[in-house]
């Protein structure tokens, strides 16, 4: 697919996507299943028997695990043949890491070195960089850790305090400064690390080994949940980094580090995903077996509705997350075929689909949090008690809320970007809205009726989209360059969004299987589409609603309150029986069904 003939980043939102253009998990092909395969038995053979030794800080054995990891391949399966890596694409490395996402914290550890501890050096650095440092970490020789956050600078990355001063001979750079709540930090012997040179406002980006003299760890920090990955303060005193170190350009490291976050938001969906079907498992088998008032738990109606639900928002959330990885793969093979450096065209691919990385990351953070929850519930006592997996699961989920950008920060970017974006000329909102804002003033245009059941869901999605269009245009109408100002009502775009983006994909992955799955599958299919069309539906009228409420007045107000009415109107469901249909495949199988 040439660049001219993609949909860029955030233009889901004023064209259709057809169904044939995205790539859904029922075309994994048998070379990525068998990787998968050996990411799970990988995972239940090495690291859950020995999980409980790992949340004891046991660096040693944490060591071993990623080295292990690495002799498999595991570590290496995105890196190019060239610096000793298998060269898989981005969707195969995603596979991968849902895999690894159901090992608990050690998943943590995995992804910062597979990802944000690796790709730096392999998108930003100079081919010696490469030659000197892929290899090993590909092979687990070296672990990775990215040193960003510091105690006044989380969301604000920019604003660190640590310092680098070129020697006057010009061969090394002195770094000095403190990194918190680094990743892999205590079992790390690669670094790459930010700090502004001399008195430049921008970050720099440095490669780091761990064991140069003034790099001292810090104890391992006391935490909620992840306890299994090793989390450190990182301290550096008159650390001598070569120049040739520098990674990327000087003052480039910011935009190193913005693109970076962008690739580590969407594997973190990746991860929540496999943590997701995980749980979805657990808790089956235990409402399988648990009897209460002489029946399975599973027999009851309250537990097969929180079955149904955990799956139905499971599925939402890994159709848009390979959805969007394979956005990431097209970006990247058109950019290259176009003549660009590899890299480079994973860096701009990447840099494209930001808002896309954005919703996954904060659908699937809060995805999981939902399934997790339910699935203490489901166990009831049991679910708080340290001996179950539910206990930990639900521990290690609340931090994907927070670590690759909070969530407020990531629907802030989602809202931000595309208005920047828009008045770049980038994306054509304003027509669209501007449209949508004339239909408002208009007789309704009830349009023809169809009988077609992909046609009438299509039909929904164009109205969620005007919904947000209405809102965004009258909003941005009002505040002008103030609006990035007005957080709560970006919140509520930000979810419409969300919600909308979802719906799509849900409708595209069952629209691509229509041919191919048999009538069994397509039913139940469409029960997870009828339920979750039904109710975004009311959620996109909800965060409407209050978002007009936040600005509109007298006339204005009432035309777009009715015109939020008619967007996200739903057909009527009866959502009982098609969660109950779900949950009876769901208990039958004893996991998650897709």
């Amino acid at each position: 697919m040439s660049v001219n003939n993609m949909l860029k980043g955030g233009e889901f939102l004023i064209k259709e996507t057809p169904a044939a253009d995205i790539f859904i998990p029922e075309e994994f092909n048998e070379e990525q299943r068998m990787m998968a395969q050996s990411c799970r038995e990988f995972t239940e053979t090495q690291v859950i028997p020995k999980i409980d030794q790992l949340e004891k800080h046991d660096r040693k054995l944490l060591t071993t695990l990623l080295k292990e990891a690495g002799q498999l391949g595991l570590l290496g399966i995105s890196i190019p043949e060239e610096y000793d890596g298998f060269g898989q694409n981005f969707v195969t490395s995603m596979l991968t890491t849902e895999e690894m996402g159901k090992g608990f914290s050690f998943a943590v550890a995995f992804a910062a070195h597979t990802g944000i501890g690796t790709l730096p050096i392999l998108y930003y650095g100079t081919e010696a960089q490469k030659q000197k440092y892929i290899p090993k970490l590909a092979s687990g020789e070296f672990i990775g850790a990215y040193c960003l956050t510091e105690a006044e600078a989380g969301s604000d990355a920019n604003s660190g305090k640590a310092k680098a001063i070129l020697s006057d001979d010009g061969t090394f750079y002195t770094l000095n400064g403190v990194k918190i709540w680094i990743t892999n930090g205590g079992v790390a012997d690669l670094l790459i690390v930010f700090a502004k040179i001399g008195d430049d406002k921008n970050l720099s980006a440095f490669i780091v080994e761990a064991a140069s003299k003034g790099v001292t760890l810090g104890p391992d920090e006391e935490k909620m949940g992840i306890k299994g990955s090793s989390t450190v303060q990182i301290y550096f005193e008159d650390v001598k980094v070569p120049v040739e170190n520098l990674l990327g350009e000087r003052n480039g490291g910011f935009k190193i580090a913005l693109n970076i976050l962008n690739l580590g938001r969407i594997k973190l969906s990746g991860a929540t995903v496999g943590a997701g079907k995980g749980v979805i498992a657990h808790a089956t088998v235990y409402a399988n077996e648990r009897k209460q008032f002489a029946s399975s738990l599973s027999a009851f109606g309250a537990i097969k509705h929180k079955l149904a639900e955990m799956t139905i928002r499971n599925f939402a959330s890994e159709s848009l997350t390979y959805r969007a990885s394979q956005n990431i793969d097209d970006a990247t093979a058109a950019l290259a075929q176009g003549g660009m450096d590899k890299g480079l065209a994973s860096v701009e691919a990447m840099r494209q689909y930001a808002i896309e990385a954005s919703i996954a990351k904060v659908y699937g953070s809060e995805v999981l949090d939902f399934i997790v929850d339910e699935g203490v519930q489901i166990y009831g006592g049991m679910g708080y008690s340290a001996e179950t997996p539910v206990e930990r699961a639900y521990r290690d989920s609340r931090i994907n809320r927070i670590f690759e950008g909070t969530n407020e920060i990531n629907r802030m970017v989602i809202v931000g970007e595309l208005l920047k974006r828009a008045m770049k000329g980038e994306l054509d909102l304003l027509g669209p809205a501007m449209a949508v804002g004339k239909e408002l003033m208009g007789i309704p245009d009830f349009g023809s009726t169809t009988t077609d059941y992909f046609e009438t869901k299509k039909k929904n999605i164009v109205q969620f989209k005007k919904a947000i269009l209405m809102v965004a245009g009258a909003a941005a109408q009002t505040f002008m360059d103030q609006f990035a100002e007005e957080q709560e009502i970006m919140l509520h775009l930000a979810d419409m969004i969300i919600y909308t983006y979802a719906a799509e994909s849900v409708l595209l992955r069952i629209e691509k299987q229509q041919h191919t799955a048999d009538a069994a599958k397509m039913n139940l299919l469409k029960d997870v589409a009828d339920v979750y069309f039904y109710d975004v539906a009311s959620l996109i009228n909800k965060h409407g609603v209050d978002a007009v409420n936040a600005f509109a007045q007298a006339d204005e107000r009432q035309a777009m309150l009715m015109g939020m009415k008619r967007f996200t109107k739903a057909a009527s469901v009866n959502t009982i029986a098609a969660r109950r249909r779900i949950a009876a495949k769901v208990i039958e199988e004893g996991k998650y069904i897709f």
